[in-house]
């Protein structure tokens, strides 16, 4: 049975940092692509940053040049390294594989871990 538990969210000011980390268990982890998602107050879940099986990455327009995803396939972890954070970034961040918009929008299950909440406030 799949697992995944993030961490490393918190409170920042604008124009600071974090570092999100995502362990995965019970998948192929390593032979998969995965993903960042997050969901803002009032807004659907959405994916921010994607990294392939052999380490392509691609990223959603508003982090780009920001946001670094990464992942240690020996130890089933995927990272997030968020730089010169905004307020717009407050959300819950989830870790995932990649998965079709009617899961990531919850017209379609699919398990999900608790997320981490990221607030960036003054």
């Amino acid at each position: 049975q799949v697992q995944l538990v993030e961490s490393g969210g918190g409170v920042v000011q604008p124009g600071g940092s974090l570092r999100l980390s995502c362990v995965a268990s019970g998948d192929i982890f390593s032979l998969s692509a995965q993903g960042w998602y997050r969901q803002a107050p009032g807004k659907l879940r959405e994916l921010i940053a994607v990294i392939t099986s052999d380490g392509n990455t691609n990223y959603e327009d508003s982090v780009k040049g920001r946001f670094t995803i990464s992942r240690d396939n020996a130890k089933n972890t995927l990272f997030l390294q968020m730089n010169d954070l905004k307020p717009q970034d407050t959300a819950v961040y989830y870790c995932n594989r990649l998965l079709p918009d009617r899961a990531v929008h919850g017209y379609e299950y699919a398990y999900w871990g608790q997320g981490t909440q990221v607030t960036v406030s003054s």
